[in-house]
């Protein structure tokens, strides 16, 4: 015969099993998302949209060189040269209208400023570009609503951030107070309508020596130096998707960086909250508009192209090789008969008009001329283009 009191003890004893096992995977028990949650909604709300079913949208994918296999590079190159750009005209992203306080503007300024020095260096055209995505990104239903959030977007998470130097260190890097204040200009002129059209509507780019599962995903649009540039497929990689407003509500930059950063980040940017940016303001690029059949570069920018295409300026990549801007002065110079291309690295260095100035012949990183016979003459800066025979090099001036 059962004993009633032993019944009970083991009744007890079975309920409290449930309640023992909690306790035991409490420390990795994460309970789900509210359903009435906004990260809820709105992944559910971006899962739905056509053309959106991809990897977790990693904004920089670059890693380390030294962490890279031997031969990784060249494979990543390959398989990204095995992946066509689209075809057609690349639509400018619209100018981007910035409304908020005053500290809204000076801290999405320093965001921009930052994303642009840690992810281009001092390349013009480069921080440029950067700028202009995340731009493109803050008027996007899948991203953030601000720009430092778009900036540091992920940072908080041990994986997952859109970009690795918010995460990684980097943060401790120096730069100048000129390069700090340049960078300030360039994002003050692309929070007030300046326009990169060369990126168009790009939300997403990676360097051109990795390969991410997402890459072929995406439609390829651009090359700026070793950058390439993606937008989504379909309506949603299209200025009808960036019609999300902006409003402000900046986080505070100094508190972004103060909890990323260590102890003496202020030596990183030096007094980033006392730089008057109009010490380095740089003028806006003012060129012709680029004729219609100006070709396409594989690598860099076409900015100036005196009709019937017989001298151009461009934006090379001494990075990408003395190869590719070679090609791309022959892309630019397949008309026979007389043809002239002249590169700079940074676009801020090109000149307006010939004659050259002075300051525009000693930044000239790259010479291309084409006689109407069609022998060339081609000629590079070597203190940038690397490992050249010296007959190569463009002479120094006396």
């Amino acid at each position: 015969m059962d004993d009633p009191l032993n019944r009970r003890m083991i009744v007890g004893l079975l309920a409290f099993v449930p309640l023992l096992l909690l306790l035991l995977l409490g420390r990795n028990f994460t309970p789900p998302l509210a359903a009435g949650s906004v990260a809820a909604v709105q992944a559910a709300e971006i899962a739905a949209l056509p053309g959106t079913a991809l990897d977790a949208p990693v904004f920089a994918t670059d890693v380390p060189l030294a962490l890279l296999a031997p031969g990784a590079m060249d494979a990543a190159r390959a398989s990204n040269s095995g992946n066509p750009f689209v075809s057609g005209s690349i639509a400018p992203a619209n100018p981007f209208h910035f409304q908020g306080s005053t500290a809204d503007f000076d801290n999405a300024r320093d965001c921009l400023a930052l994303a642009a020095m840690a992810e281009a260096g001092q390349s013009d055209i480069g921080q440029r570009a950067v700028i202009q995505v995340i731009l493109n990104r803050t008027r996007h239903p899948a991203f953030a609503a601000t720009v430092c959030g778009v900036v540091f977007e992920g940072s908080q998470r041990r994986t997952g951030c859109q970009f690795t130097f918010t995460c990684d260190g980097s943060l401790a890097r120096r730069y100048g107070d000129g390069d700090w204040a340049a960078s300030r200009s360039r994002a003050e002129q692309a929070l007030r309508g300046f326009v990169l059209g060369q990126v168009g509507t790009a939300t997403h780019y990676h360097t051109d020596w990795v390969y991410p599962s997402w890459s072929p995903k995406l439609e390829k649009i651009a090359q700026v130096e070793t950058h390439l540039f993606f937008r989504w497929p379909g309506r949603w990689g299209t200025n009808a998707a960036m019609t999300k407003p902006y409003r402000g509500g900046e986080a505070s930059f100094a508190r972004l960086t103060a909890r990323q950063a260590p102890s003496d980040f202020a030596s990183g940017l030096p007094g980033y909250g006392d730089v008057d940016a109009s010490s380095a303001v740089l003028p806006l690029p003012t060129f012709a508009p680029l004729p219609s059949d100006t070709p396409k570069v594989a690598s860099g920018e076409v900015v100036m192209r005196i009709p019937s295409g017989k001298a151009n300026f461009i934006v090379v990549s001494p990075v990408a090789g003395s190869e590719i801007a070679l090609a791309t002065a022959r892309s630019l110079c397949a008309v026979q008969g007389t043809c002239r291309v002249m590169g700079w690295s940074d676009r801020a260095q090109i000149p307006g008009s010939f004659p050259l100035p002075r300051a525009a012949r000693d930044s000239l990183q790259f010479s291309y001329s084409r006689d109407p016979a069609g022998a060339e003459i081609v000629l590079y800066n070597c203190d940038s283009f690397s490992e050249l025979p010296r007959e190569r090099c463009i002479p120094r001036g006396r």
